[in-house]
């Protein structure tokens, strides 16, 4: 089953969301944090800016719309029936329909984006959060609540970020601001005092499996647990994965592990790996190989079962590996040097009889 044409990677952080995350239903995963959320809103002392923190791609922002649209269709007033999933509306409620579309006049989002004209950095722009800022500022237009979300704050320019906390300190009434960040420690340390902070972990396989079957229908059972097993937990990943071949190029990986030092396969790896002329195989096949890296050493150091390749050498040699690796898929990309070589230079340093 064919999914429907996804926006390149330069147009992901638009300045209008993805249509999927204002759109989405069901909750998947995060209950804990919805309840907090809609506890706070129905006490009437709901706090005027929140952060939703947590890795890339596990549901911030998603989450962040179900609190804002469950807020204006009137959950705070208790006109909203409760039991069931935390922060539920139907999907065929107005306020659902409309904020879907992009269309209500009391919610608005900032996401990054690549700033001045010819630039390529993405970040948040301090006009679009003083635009933000007075957007809070008025009467909410349905006589209900205001809601800004700010997605990726991290990448809020510092005099954003400076205006931006002239807000948190004289919130105004009846507005709330959701900041979500995949790097806290990144947001000013007064940003970060004057906000209430929720933390969200990567999905867990029950969660995680459900949703990739609504995104990425066309993949069986075995295919969507081994893009929830590399992407740690994050739909979001998997998603790239998914659309970045990651899963053929996971396969490599295994191959590669499992056959250390077995050089007959080291030139159809490279050559499939440094396929693609833009050098993403390249840099996804490095990513995996490195996660597969730490994954297996933090398993031995738990004491638990590892992969049988991890016991070709001493942990602390494939720490250095782990090191090594990165540094080269770095040098690869700034100095544009042979994809193909650089991968046959990682199996040789993979493989036992080098050492």
């Amino acid at each position: 089953m064919s999914r429907a044409p996804r926006a390149p990677k330069e147009q992901v952080f638009a300045e209008d969301p993805d249509q999927a995350v204002r759109a989405m239903p069901e909750l998947f995963g995060h209950v804990a944090q919805a309840e907090t959320l809609q506890r706070a809103a129905l006490s009437g002392r709901l706090p005027h800016a929140w952060m939703l923190a947590g890795p890339p791609g596990i549901g911030k922002a998603t989450l962040g719309y179900r609190f804002g649209r469950w807020l204006l269709a009137g959950g705070a007033e208790g006109s909203l029936p409760l039991g069931g999933t935390p922060l539920h509306l139907d999907s065929q409620h107005t306020t659902f329909r409309r904020i879907a579309a992009g269309a209500h006049a009391d919610l608005r989002a900032l996401r990054p984006n690549t700033g001045e004209k010819g630039g390529v950095k993405l970040v948040i722009r301090v006009e679009d959060v003083r635009d933000a800022i007075r957007f809070l500022a008025m009467t909410p237009a349905e006589g209900g609540w205001r809601f800004v979300l700010v997605d990726g704050a991290e990448l809020l320019r510092p005099e954003a970020a400076n205006a931006l906390l002239k807000t948190l300190e004289e919130p105004p009434p009846r507005a709330v601001l959701v900041l979500t960040t995949a790097a806290p420690d990144r947001l000013l340390p007064t940003i970060r005092s004057r906000v209430r902070r929720l933390d969200l972990s990567p999905l867990d396989a029950a969660a995680l499996d459900p949703l990739l079957m609504r995104l990425l229908p066309e993949l069986n059972a075995t295919e969507r647990a081994t893009l929830g097993r590399i992407a740690e937990g994050s739909a979001g990943q998997a998603v790239a994965l998914a659309e970045g071949e990651g899963l053929a190029l996971q396969a490599l990986v295994d191959q590669a592990l499992s056959e250390l030092g077995e050089r007959r396969h080291w030139h159809r790896i490279a050559e499939a790996v440094a396929a693609k002329r833009d050098g993403s195989g390249f840099s996804t096949f490095v990513a995996l190989l490195r996660r597969a890296i730490s994954s297996a050493v933090r398993q031995a150091a738990r004491g638990e079962s590892a992969p049988a390749w991890l016991g070709a050498r001493p942990l602390a040699e494939w720490s250095t590996l782990w090191d090594s690796l990165g540094r080269l898929a770095a040098e690869t990309d700034v100095l544009s040097l042979d994809r193909k070589q650089a991968v046959l230079t990682a199996l040789l340093w993979l493989s036992p009889s080098r050492r």
